[in-house]
């Protein structure tokens, strides 16, 4: 058993996406599927930003949510705070921010319409 005490430092992360504290507070524990993502494009330095809009995969586990899922997949959430990613990894534990109110053009990825409407807990302004 490892009881030391590591530090590490993944880069800088804002929350301006958020458009009020709302639902912050209660956020859930969550299993993220890395092969929905691309290293070069989602987290280049290591690192996924806290905003991208997540959908819940048939596994159980969350993957990124992208314009043309709307058809097949609703918006669950949005990942509340940044992840680091290990190298050689396949899945990492995130937050998902499930209820409250975000900026959709503050997200870092695009969040269409018809993706906003598939949220349920979701407010888009």
């Amino acid at each position: 058993m490892d009881l030391k005490i590591n530090v590490d430092t993944f880069g800088q992360d804002s929350q301006d996406w958020l458009a009020s504290a709302e639902g912050t507070d209660r956020a859930r524990t969550i299993t993220l599927d890395l092969t929905t993502f691309t290293a070069g494009t989602h987290y280049p330095n290591g690192y996924l930003k806290s905003g991208y809009a997540l959908k819940k995969l048939g596994t159980g586990k969350y993957g990124l949510f992208s314009v043309g899922d709307e058809s097949a997949a609703t918006i669950a959430g949005h990942l509340l705070t940044p992840v680091r990613v290990p190298t050689g990894a396949t899945r990492v534990a995130g937050a998902l921010h499930w209820h409250g109110s975000v900026l959709a053009a503050k997200c870092p990825h695009t969040v269409n319409a018809a993706g906003q409407a598939t949220a349920k807990q979701i407010t888009y302004f």
